[in-house]
């Protein structure tokens, strides 16, 4: 049967009146995937100026415990290969002297300065920044060279002198960062490191350095951290 140009033109209005009224929550349920999609990522990579300080704290905390195992291995005239301890301190110079401590120096300890508070423990900070970089560059030049007194000497002082300065940083300069700047500078501040460490590190930086610090542990067999669960015998 052939269809009347009439009864045409009513079947195609209604298909097409039918797909004006769709629902607005059903197109909005197709879209809404990709967009929340996006709004998860960004809320994962919203990484606060503090947080984003305190765990590059905890890669320098890794390079330590490193440097610990070594300085027991030598005490023990156990052997281990000095390269592992001579790419530890790179990742210290790399990521932590020439960009996380250059933050401080360059964004955190000014404010302090301008605002006249925790000026002595600034000043103590930079001070100790400049002292780390020297144990560093031993630290490297005792690695290389099998030097395993001047090792251990400037292992166990950049170990004594790098736990308080975090310490001191974690518990008593970041979380006085809020009482010397506004909320919406504190938040820029964290935006801005972001960009630096992209541009520092072309990508990641955080990540790149627990990626190479977790390999170095695994060579020297200290990555498995129930090895550092004490046995301690039941109470009689």
């Amino acid at each position: 049967m052939k269809t009347s140009r009439r009864d045409f033109l009513i079947g195609t209005s209604a298909v097409a009146g039918s797909s004006l009224i769709m629902p607005l929550s059903a197109i909005t349920q197709q879209k809404a995937p990709k967009k929340t999609a996006k709004k998860k990522e960004e809320a994962e990579e919203d990484v606060s100026t503090n947080e984003d300080l305190m765990r590059e704290h905890g890669v320098l905390n890794r390079v330590l415990l490193i440097y610990d195992e070594t300085l027991r291995r030598i005490q023990a005239n156990e052997k281990f290969d000095p390269a592992v301890v001579s790419n530890a301190a790179g990742i210290i110079k790399s990521f932590i002297e020439d960009y996380h401590e250059k933050l401080e120096e360059d964004h955190i300890f000014p404010r302090f300065e301008q605002a006249g508070k925790l000026i002595e423990l600034t000043t103590n900070l930079r001070a100790q920044h400049a002292v780390g970089r020297r144990l560093t560059e031993r630290i490297t030049a005792a690695a290389k060279s099998a030097d395993n007194e001047t090792l251990r000497a400037s292992l166990a002082a950049f170990n004594r002198m790098y736990r308080p300065h975090e310490a001191r940083e974690d518990t008593v300069l970041f979380p006085a960062l809020h009482k010397v700047v506004s909320k919406h500078e504190y938040d820029a501040m964290g935006e801005q490191f972001e960009g630096i460490e992209r541009k520092t590190f072309g990508g990641d930086g955080f990540d790149m350095a627990v990626d190479k610090v977790t390999e170095l542990e695994k060579q020297f067999g200290i990555y498995d951290i129930g090895q550092f669960t004490p046995s301690i015998p039941p109470t009689k």
